[in-house]
């Protein structure tokens, strides 16, 4: 179950001057041989685009990996007719040398070959574990440049993953099976004027290269409105950790297209000069403003200070809060996007609660029409994050993990009568996004955490089901009924005992995470995944934030009903998105022991099913886990649900 299909290299000498640090690499770890992970470790190369005759940064990127890399070694093969390799920056080590000679080894090394199109970067830890790279950490960044008579189009960046001179990941534990996903570059036609000395490099949205962020999108022009009203500004205080700093950022409100705007513009410097290195929180209360929108602006300098404290900045408003990790920003990508010469400090980086535009509404309000005894509580709210550069703006639109953000409900109106947060989808549609209310002393609060921004709206949909009036999943199902999360198999009906596939149970999974589109662009393979099939797009997704990576030879299953221990598979690998713990090993066999049908639990199961055993999301049976059994409706329904309540998500 779940095991990746094994490619056997095949031994091809291309590189005589780097060939002893390929072979040292293998020699260091010799104990490292061994099996192979459940899903392999991934690496990511960034799309992006660029101008015939400028240079573009191409972050390369570990994405996941079950241990720490001890060693890696690849090739990277391009078209030399459109591009040429400018140099090879390391991002993942201290110790660094960029000499490609046989003369001595080095922590890192690189060549490149212009003319024939490649380069080779080989990197080994030698301290014996006490530098291995761990997952989402950028391991280098490549300077690319389009030649000027490049014919626009797109080219792709090469491994041959079949050559073990090519293409080889060592980690902690075993020989490590490792896939490529990105690496085209667009290029576009050079500018009829102008100078294009510079670079301005963009990676396609839903593809995040650096370490500790989501993803942007590619740059924009910024589009300044003209305010209808003189502008009026004023002193205001925030607290840095809980304290009052008084005077150190000032309001600007000003009306525009009939909404009013407050953007508060923090005094960098004074903040980074109070705080020195032990900034936690930096809160902007902005009240007053009723329902207009308000807008946070710091400097990318402030970031990057307040991403080294693992700091968060919170915008708090009359009509919601926002509470954003700085590492989320993703300074370093919006930094590559721009320039890498850029000053941080000439980066604005504005984080804003905005109310939704009056077709939004509209477009909420259908979508809530479609769907049976729906009711839309409060006005929709948009969350954003930009950055903005010499009249260029990037949205930073994707996160690496959930984002907290709430909602305050009108004055009279009671929380109870909300069932979920939802999200308005390109199509129209209306989906669930994991939310729970908050009571107030006057006015309550929802707060909704997603991986994403958004139009967030939230809505009253009570759900029952004849068939569960008396079962013990009742709770549980209609609890997700009304979030969305499961729906009846026909009129009032939910079937709770009947077994559930393997594609309808990650369906349900991945809506009850609120994951509605997949975090990258690269494409899932399974043989038997069918083009516009109902299951496709849920696949796709599923792949992407490695909740699923099918069987070995290369097949999915989407109809065959799952069984116990292989939905406490994906939902162990959910888990670690979500933030909760898993079992480690003396913990399983403990854990395990307990039943008395532990021996049948299969050992690529074991782990995941004492995890699910440790967070108290299966119980078991007359002291059995039955994990061959099939897995039924009601029972994924109230496994979900435990995980989004255990892991403080409703």
């Amino acid at each position: 179950m779940f095991q990746p299909k094994k490619k056997r290299p095949r031994i091809r000498r291309t590189m005589s001057g780097l060939i002893a640090l390929t072979l040292f690499s293998s020699l260091v770890f010799p104990s490292l041989a061994g099996a192979e992970p459940a899903e392999p470790s991934q690496v990511q190369f960034a799309n992006v685009s660029v101008q015939a005759g400028q240079t573009v940064h191409v972050p390369v990127a570990l994405k996941k990996s079950h241990f720490g890399v001890k060693a890696y070694n690849m090739q990277i093969d391009y078209d030399t007719s459109a591009l040429e390799i400018v140099r090879i920056t390391p991002k993942s080590v201290n110790v660094i040398s960029t000499s490609p000679n046989e003369d001595g080894v080095a922590d890192f090394q690189y060549q490149i070959n212009n003319a024939e199109g490649w380069v080779r970067i080989i990197w080994v830890d030698f301290t014996g574990g006490d530098h291995s790279i761990v997952d989402e950490t950028q391991l280098f960044d490549m300077e690319i440049k389009a030649k000027s008579n490049a014919t626009p189009g797109t080219k792709q960046l090469s491994v041959d993953q079949t050559d073990s001179e090519h293409w080889h990941f060592t980690n902690v534990e075993y020989q490590s099976y490792t896939e490529l996903s990105g690496g085209t570059i667009t290029i576009t036609a050079a500018n009829s004027g102008g100078d294009n000395s510079g670079s301005t490099p963009r990676p396609n949205p839903g593809n995040s290269s650096g370490g500790g962020g989501g993803s942007v999108s590619p740059t924009s022009p910024v589009v300044t409105p003209v305010p209808s009203t003189p502008a009026v500004t004023k002193g205001v205080d925030i607290y840095v950790n809980g304290q009052k700093q008084e005077q150190s950022a000032t309001a600007t409100t000003s009306t525009v297209n009939n909404q009013v705007t407050t953007t508060v513009h923090v005094d960098n410097d004074k903040v980074i000069n109070q705080i020195g290195s032990g900034l936690r929180t930096l809160l902007l209360p902005i009240t007053g403003t009723g329902k207009g929108a308000v807008v946070g602006e710091l400097n990318g300098k402030l970031v990057k200070t307040m991403e080294g404290s693992n700091a968060e900045v919170v915008i708090q408003t009359d009509s919601g809060t926002y509470t954003l990790p700085a590492n989320q920003i993703q300074v370093d990508q919006i930094l590559n996007q721009f320039g890498s010469t850029v000053p941080l400090e000439d980066i604005t980086i504005q984080i804003a609660i905005v109310p939704s535009a009056t077709s939004k509404q509209t477009a909420i309000q259908a979508a809530a029409d479609k769907l049976e005894n729906t009711t839309v509580i409060a006005a929709p709210i948009d969350f954003e994050v930009k950055a903005i550069w010499n009249g260029q703006q990037i949205n930073v639109d994707r996160f690496n993990s959930y984002v907290e953000r709430s909602i305050t409900l009108p004055e009279g109106v009671d929380g109870s009568k909300i069932t979920t947060g939802v999200v308005l989808q390109p199509d129209g549609s209306l989906l669930h996004v994991p939310t729970k209310v908050i009571k107030g002393n006057v006015q309550d609060s929802a707060i909704i955490n997603s991986l994403t921004n958004s139009t967030y709206a939230l809505i009253y949909h009570p759900a029952t089901f004849s068939d569960v009036t008396n079962h013990w999943s009742r709770d549980d199902v209609q609890d997700l009924a009304s979030r969305l999360i499961v729906q009846g198999t026909g009129e009032n009906v939910f079937a709770p005992d009947r077994s559930i596939t393997r594609a309808e149970f990650t369906a349900v999974l991945l809506r009850g995470l609120g994951l509605h589109s997949p975090r990258s662009t690269e494409a899932a393979s399974f043989t038997d995944v069918k083009t516009g099939s109902w299951y496709e797009d849920e696949v796709q997704t599923a792949v992407s934030y490695g909740l699923i990576s099918g069987y070995a030879d290369e097949s999915f299953r989407p109809n065959n009903e799952i069984s116990r221990a292989e939905a406490l598979t994906i939902v162990s690998r959910a888990m670690k998105l979500v933030g909760l713990a898993q079992a480690d090993a003396s913990e399983t066999t403990s854990l395990l022991s307990t039943y008395s049908d532990s021996a049948k639990v299969q050992s690529w199961a074991a782990e995941p099913v004492a995890s699910a055993i440790k967070q108290e999301l299966v119980q078991g049976a007359d002291g059995k886990l039955m994990s061959d059994a099939d897995i039924s409706r009601a029972q994924s329904a109230a496994i979900v649900k435990r995980l989004l309540a255990k892991a403080g998500l409703i």
